[in-house]
């Protein structure tokens, strides 16, 4: 094998180890070709993380929790992970003196704005912001998290990249407790992975609810995203929604009532970037009922599960949004303690327009047994990927509480959520085809106190929510690993709650694979003896 062959060879291993999957194929010494052997798993050798600005409230109180698994194969020594904050923190202003603009003065404008966005997007970092900001959170070590707090409404966005041993599977927890106003509640997010393309079922531009889509970019030079909305007649007239440049490092808040004319309940955002990576989450805010973080969710795929309802949940509603050509006519089915049934509420399929958001009010459908939403092809309709969420209450009349649960993709090796305490935490797994085993790790607190370990096996077609082990001799706060070991696959999500002054607190965070591991091409060749 040549030189050539060897640096092709190291550039896909390096690819694969940071982004993911990488093959090729090397003519041998005969010219001939060699296909590459079955692809080895090996960790990831750097991960990168966004945290949105937790909140504009005074009142707020943020407590950032960071975390690596231990025991990785093959995860080396060494390495850094490190959250810092955005160098160039925007407000949304712009986008709402936009709001205040005549429709002929938006179109006026238009071109103008085009050409200042092009402009905005070529320009590298603002002075200064490519200088290195001073971290606030830094993880030490695998296996014992670490956290930090920041009170009111200064805190900011935080960027971070997670190198060596630290890379592999590394999660932040951002949970904020707001005690008054529109946005009071317990919010709680596992801070994103920069990418491309975003959906959001569930959001909202009704006259109740103050939903901003927070787009963070980590890196030194400006991206440039669109902004789309989708209702139940399909998209929302918007003259502002396309091509919002986001500078570099830094985050940017966009109220979506400021986006449209349009007042809708149900609302399905989708965020894709025309150049650069960037971070996306919708906080939405109801005037009644609190707010929560909205992740994104799973990639469109013709059937969801949507796990983690709380057994004592008084209102569910499914928002469904079918992005390709097709509609969907689905099956919807709640997998919980015992079996899995079809509720009375969804014995009719929930027919998708393309291109448009449907909704399903479910109403109290666990009936006082946690459980898990899934969808499908009904019995007529064919293989159409969707989009999916749930938006769920706790609580009646003046104490309510909402919360959202997205379509989640599965444990196929491990997931990890981060900030438990010794109480407040439900852990809830789904097992929707074949009974499965799964191992639950309960970390080292930060404070202190040994790990522990239990095993718990899930029936096929049910939901298992359980009160999750504590770590031997507590302090501080643990993270909760969930890792697949025999049987079908598993889905996974935690819960925290709290009550404060009569209100059910409480927020929902899902568990997808943790994309720890990647696969890079295997050879035939013995490469440690080439010169």
């Amino acid at each position: 094998m040549n030189r050539t062959t060897l640096s092709l060879i190291a550039a896909a291993t390096a690819l694969a180890a940071v982004t993911g999957f990488a093959a090729v194929t090397a003519p041998d010494s005969a010219g001939t070709t060699t296909t590459a052997k079955t692809p080895a798993r090996v960790p990831v050798e750097r991960s990168s993380l966004l945290c949105p600005a937790p909140s504009t409230s005074e009142l707020a109180e943020t407590v950032y929790t960071s975390f690596t698994p231990a025991g990785t194969p093959g995860e080396g020594t060494g390495g850094a992970a490190e959250l810092a904050p955005s160098v160039v923190p925007l407000d949304d202003t712009d986008t709402a003196d936009d709001e205040k603009k005549t429709d002929d003065e938006a179109q006026d404008d238009e071109a103008k704005d085009d050409k200042a966005k092009d402009e905005e997007a070529k320009k590298p970092a603002a002075d200064g912001a490519d200088a290195k900001a001073k971290p606030f959170l830094a993880l030490k070590e695998p296996g014992k998290p670490v956290s930090g707090t920041k009170k009111g409404a200064d805190a900011p966005a935080l960027v971070g990249t997670a190198t060596g041993s630290l890379a592999p599977g590394w999660t932040t927890q951002q949970t904020t407790t707001v005690t008054a106003g529109d946005s009071r509640g317990l919010l709680g997010m596992t801070c994103t992975a920069p990418d491309t393309d975003f959906w959001f079922p569930g959001a909202s531009t009704d006259k109740s609810r103050q939903d901003y889509v927070h787009v963070t970019n980590p890196d030194d030079t400006a991206a440039v995203v669109d902004i789309s909305l989708y209702g139940k007649e399909g998209l929302l007239k918007s003259t502002t929604g396309e091509g919002i440049p986001v500078p570099a490092r830094s985050s940017v808040p966009v109220l979506l009532s400021t986006l449209t004319g349009e007042a809708e309940p149900n609302v399905t955002v989708h965020v894709s970037s025309r150049t650069g990576r960037v971070g996306a989450v919708v906080n939405a805010a109801d005037q009644k009922i609190g707010g929560d973080w909205l992740a994104a969710s799973a990639d469109p795929a013709p059937r969801a599960v949507l796990p983690g309802i709380p057994a004592d949940a008084t209102s569910v509603r499914l928002v469904v949004f079918a992005p390709g050509e097709d509609d969907a006519e689905l099956k919807v089915q709640l997998a919980g303690k015992s079996g899995t049934i079809v509720p009375s509420s969804a014995a009719e399929p929930l027919n998708v327009k393309s291109g448009m958001t449907a909704s399903l009010d479910l109403g109290d459908v666990t009936k006082g047994e946690a459980g898990s939403v899934l969808i499908g092809p009904g019995e007529a309709g064919g293989e159409t990927p969707v989009v999916a969420a749930l938006r769920v209450v706790r609580g009646k009349g003046a104490d309510q509480e909402v919360a959202f649960i997205p379509a989640t993709g599965p444990v196929t090796e491990r997931a990890t959520v981060p900030d438990n305490k010794a109480k407040g935490s439900t852990l809830s797994l789904t097992a929707p085809d074949k009974t499965a085993k799964v191992k639950v790790t309960a970390s080292a607190g930060s404070g202190g106190g040994e790990q522990t370990v239990k095993t718990y096996t899930v029936k096929g077609g049910t939901t298992q929510a359980v009160t999750p082990p504590v770590p031997a001799g507590l302090k501080g706060s643990y993270a909760l690993t969930v890792e697949s070991e025999s049987g079908g696959p598993v889905y996974a999500a935690r819960t925290l709650a709290v009550t404060q002054d009569g209100v059910p607190m409480f927020t929902v965070q899902t568990m997808p694979d943790d994309r720890g591991m990647v696969s890079v091409p295997a050879t035939k060749e013995d490469l440690s003896v080439l010169k």
